[in-house]
């Protein structure tokens, strides 16, 4: 692009946003230009901030007569290195609109903008006796357009699904300004093909999500978790049926603490106090949510005595109120404040079969001190669901070594048929390692989509493809 076309743009762009939303320069702060591990640092020629639909499509449709790529924001808080802009790149912040639209007690849905913070769908529904079930750890500075563009999938996968299984219909723009409007709030719509599911899971590169119709569920009036400590992974995933057959539709979390993960958090993680003295090796966290009050804890309560009975768990810690509750859910939670206090760790986010994970669990430590015997590694998942997250620090070159790492710890995914990716998408650092999970057919389908959708390749280059 010439100078003079540059200018014409960036003149244009300003005229769309108007001055509250465009920043430029120094102005631009570096959470718009670092994801949360910091891991690249390119400020954006101009950072977009758009108040509405309209806008968005007006921004796109003059980048793509321009030629211009645009990186697409949202809280920031991805490891994938896909919401960053690269050289040259303008960026495009949802974060002014964060408007709840409506709330419908009668089909249960909310709609919301897309750059409404996690945290506030939950609240609001929560202030209607309602309950939107998509939870994780960075809830108070995700949103929800970025939750939707990876599929975000969090703590309660095991009972509601991922962040797709949520949705009934949404509002795309695609890269040349066209909006399709799919804001519908039907549970029942065989009108062809389900739209909403290209844009869900794409990471913004087939079309910008800027509103969506979120499912709600009821509030469930009884909650209880335990945290038991279990002496191998074949009791772990015996614990998980044994759970799955006796609380059924109740179960609504299952997450696995390794030893290794459980020894950082005591060690590194001040605020958190650890539950339980054992030493065993692996930490299970089990939650129940239900509507029988009363009825629920005392079932919670027998389910834990029969897998105790069964040499399933060797040690339990149980909470029914709310403040204990909160605790445990901490032990877990602090699994992902290791690094802001240990320096950078290359973080993975995988799924395998749970019949493989225990195996998985020592080759991948057995593999990576093979090569680097000082390692600190640490893992941790929703194991409910097949999801393991694995943290690494090698020293201060951790960053630099990042390939070596993925190649260990992907080349033994491929070997398991898992995904390299879970929940938290592709973006760039995992697009070297797509094929491990994906077919020569899958991708070629794939760049098919995106040639179609964005044939100027100008929405987040460079992103899963």
């Amino acid at each position: 692009m010439s100078d003079q076309d540059k200018a014409a743009l960036l003149d244009t762009l300003r005229d769309i946003v108007g001055p509250a939303g465009c920043l430029e320069g120094p102005d631009i702060e570096p959470r718009h230009y670092q994801d949360v591990l910091g891991a690249r640092a390119e400020a954006p020629m101009i950072l977009l901030r758009p108040a509405n639909t309209e806008e968005v499509s007006a921004i796109l449709k003059a980048c793509h007569a321009y030629l211009q790529p645009v990186a697409v924001q949202g809280g920031m808080t991805g490891l994938v290195s896909a919401a960053a802009p690269r050289q040259g790149e303008v960026a495009i912040s949802l974060e002014r609109m964060r408007r709840i639209i409506e709330i419908d007690p009668y089909t249960a849905t909310m709609t919301v903008e897309a750059g409404v913070p996690l945290q506030s769908i939950q609240e609001e529904a929560e202030a209607h006796g309602l309950l939107f079930p998509l939870d994780l750890g960075a809830r108070g500075s995700c949103t929800i357009g970025g939750n939707l563009s990876t599929n975000a999938g969090g703590n309660r996968v095991i009972r509601y699904g991922m962040t797709r299984d949520l949705v009934l219909g949404l509002e795309a723009v695609l890269a040349d300004g066209t909006v399709i409007d799919g804001l519908n709030k039907l549970r029942k719509n065989n009108t062809g093909y389900d739209l909403k599911q290209l844009f869900i899971g794409s990471e913004g590169t087939l079309g910008l999500i800027t509103r969506a119709v979120i499912k709600l569920l009821p509030k469930p009036s009884s909650q209880a978790v335990a945290l038991c400590a279990v002496s191998d992974f074949e009791r772990v995933a015996d614990l998980l049926v044994h759970c799955q057959a006796k609380l059924g539709a109740n179960l609504s979390a299952f997450e696995v603490i390794w030893r290794n993960t459980w020894e950082l958090i005591d060690q590194h993680v001040e605020h958190v106090s650890m539950p339980l003295q054992s030493e065993q090796p692996f930490f299970v966290l089990v939650e129940s949510m239900g509507s029988h009050g009363d009825k629920d804890a005392e079932l919670f309560l027998q389910v834990l005595e029969s897998a105790s009975e069964q040499g399933l768990i060797s040690d339990v810690v149980v909470a029914g109120d709310s403040e204990r509750i909160r605790k445990l859910w901490a032990v877990r939670d602090a699994a992902a404040e290791i690094y802001p206090v240990l320096g950078y760790m290359h973080t993975f986010d995988v799924s395998l079969n749970v019949g493989d994970m225990g195996y998985f669990g020592e080759e991948v430590e057995k593999r990576l001190r093979q090569q680097w015997p000082e390692a600190i590694i640490g893992l941790f998942g929703h194991i409910g669901d097949g999801n393991v997250h694995i943290l690494v620090r090698i020293g201060p070159d951790t960053r630099e070594l990042h390939l070596q790492i993925d190649e260990i710890v992907y080349g033994l995914i491929q070997e398991l048929k898992g995904s390299v990716s879970a929940e938290h998408g592709i973006g760039m650092l995992k697009k070297p390692f797509l094929s491990c999970s994906r077919s020569t057919e899958e991708l070629a389908l794939m760049r098919s989509l995106k040639q179609n959708l964005d044939p100027q390749g100008i929405l987040n280059p460079g992103r899963v493809l």
